[in-house]
């Protein structure tokens, strides 16, 4: 069976999911075939698989697709078994290999999931067999000890597949020494003897002045501290966490366009403003106020997987209002997915699929088509063209749109400056990209000066820059020197029994 190894974390955002992408890409850059695996997200930022005997599409969370793009493997279900989708803070919508399985309430999260463990466990045992690494990513914190009798997403996992695992600890939030140590020692003494080492991640400052507090961890752990990652401010990736949005780099200048993309409670697929953010000429907010769109030449209305709690959130806030008046004063506003629907008339759940059976409402009538949810979800990777450019997306919903009289646009529609779209990705196209925002400059009098991006190229590089950390700061040869020893180490006093 297949190497493998578990990259875990002291908390949420600590990195685990950059610092996976980086060994893939490490680890692919030598010539072995590299996985990428998290058996669980939770998580409404994901993307569309096609598998490629049946043509059938299947979803996984973003940052698995991205990881497997690090480790040149073709995205597929197994690399993220189980996927939850937040509907509201008690409810999930549960995605199983790539396929929608009901729901999952939060009293049903710690007792509830036996069968969501055996798909992941039987989904990590196929890619052992048919790759030479799998790198795992743990979720949230390793110790989430009141989780631990079920869990199959961090130790768990660890335990099935004999996993060596390392800790990533972000020091930028401060306490990192305390809260690798704090995560060892609450772990049971079987959990703690698959822990091999830490990596302090986004490190700013003289690495030599952290020497004392490394020297002392692995004193009081045995454990060493593999490597020190520098922080980069250009390091985002496809993330699975809207807590990764403020980290979104843009242009604090005076840019010629100002793009505010409104914050939903459940936003999804955020990554569709990542290419709009590396434009040279545009500066991106990201606001949950009316008052905040002042100034602005376009609002996005992102996608999110709550639309009928989010169009009333909107209105609860006085963003409809402040988005209509906005097209009023000649402004743009681009709606994706679940935006879309809001920009447009009535929206109608007759199954419930997002709660209520028969809960309906109306949008903000700016472009004129309906919704209607239906019970399966479309998952597919369009192509077509717009604006006299080659475009490329993908699709994951549930709504069904039913257009009146406006302009076609990318599987929605478009009146003057409004424009809507049920396809996600498509800004990261470079040729509709530029074409769009040239049409938005026209509209709103401003010059753009574009073409100058190319978003796959950059992503790339990114992920090569990742690469060279984890070869320069924790190297390619101690990582394989993990995966393959067994060592006994030291037992933290006090571990849980």
């Amino acid at each position: 069976m297949a190497h493998g190894l578990l990259v875990a974390g002291t908390t949420s955002d600590a990195g685990k999911s950059v610092v996976t992408a980086g060994i893939c890409r490490a680890l692919s850059r030598r010539g072995l075939t590299v996985a990428p695996y998290k058996a669980q997200n939770m998580s409404n930022n994901s993307m569309v698989t096609i598998d490629p005997e049946t043509g059938e599409g299947a979803e996984i969370g973003r940052a698995q697709w991205i990881q497997a793009v690090a480790a040149r493997a073709t995205p597929e279900p197994a690399m993220n078994p189980v996927l939850l989708k937040p509907g509201s803070d008690r409810r999930s919508h549960v995605v199983v290999l790539g396929q929608p399985a009901g729901t999952l309430e939060a009293g049903e999260f710690a007792g509830g999931r036996n069968h969501l463990a055996e798909a992941a466990f039987a989904a990590l045992d196929d890619l052992r067999n048919r790759f030479d690494v799998v790198v795992c990513e743990g979720a949230g914190s390793a110790a989430e000890i009141n989780l631990r009798a079920h869990d199959y997403v961090n130790m768990g996992l660890a335990q099935h597949g004999s996993l060596p695992t390392i800790l990533v600890g972000d020091i930028d939030r401060g306490g990192v020494f305390a809260s690798m140590y704090g995560t060892l020692a609450l772990l049971d003494a079987a959990d703690q003897q698959l822990v091999r080492g830490f990596v302090i991640n986004k490190f700013r400052g003289d690495v030599t002045l952290l020497k004392p507090g490394l020297d002392s961890l692995r004193a009081l752990t045995g454990r060493p501290v593999l490597g020190v990652l520098p922080w980069q401010r250009d390091l985002w990736l496809d993330s699975e966490d809207s807590l990764a949005l403020t980290s979104r780099p843009s242009h604090d200048g005076d840019g010629a366009l100002t793009i505010a993309v409104v914050m939903l409670p459940r936003v999804s697929n955020f990554t569709d403003v990542d290419a709009l953010c590396l434009e040279p000429d545009v500066r991106v907010r990201f606001v949950d106020d009316p008052r905040a769109l002042a100034g602005a030449d376009v609002v996005i209305v992102p996608g999110t997987r709550a639309t009928l709690a989010d169009l009333a959130w909107l209105r609860s806030r006085g963003l409809d209002a402040a988005i209509v008046g906005h097209v009023r004063r000649g402004g743009v506003v681009l709606g994706i997915c679940g935006g879309f629907q809001m920009l447009g008339g009535e929206i109608v759940d007759p199954h419930g699929v997002e709660g209520t059976p028969g809960a309906r409402d109306h949008g903000l009538g700016l472009l004129d088509v309906r919704t209607e949810f239906g019970r399966s979800k479309v998952l597919r990777l369009p192509a077509a063209s717009a604006l006299g450019a080659e475009a490329t997306g993908y699709q994951i919903h549930h709504g069904r749109i039913c257009a009146g009289g406006d302009d076609e646009f990318l599987g929605g529609a478009r009146r003057g400056n409004v424009f809507g779209t049920m396809w996600h990705g498509t800004l990261e196209g470079d040729a509709l990209r530029t074409a769009w925002l040239r049409e938005v400059a026209v509209a709103v009098g401003r010059e753009v000066h574009t073409g100058a991006v190319d978003f796959a190229a950059q992503r790339e590089a990114r992920l090569d820059l990742l690469a060279d950390m984890i070869d320069e700061h924790i190297g390619v040869d101690v990582l394989l020197s993990t995966m393959g020893d067994h060592p006994t180490l030291p037992t933290l006093t006090g571990a849980l029994a």
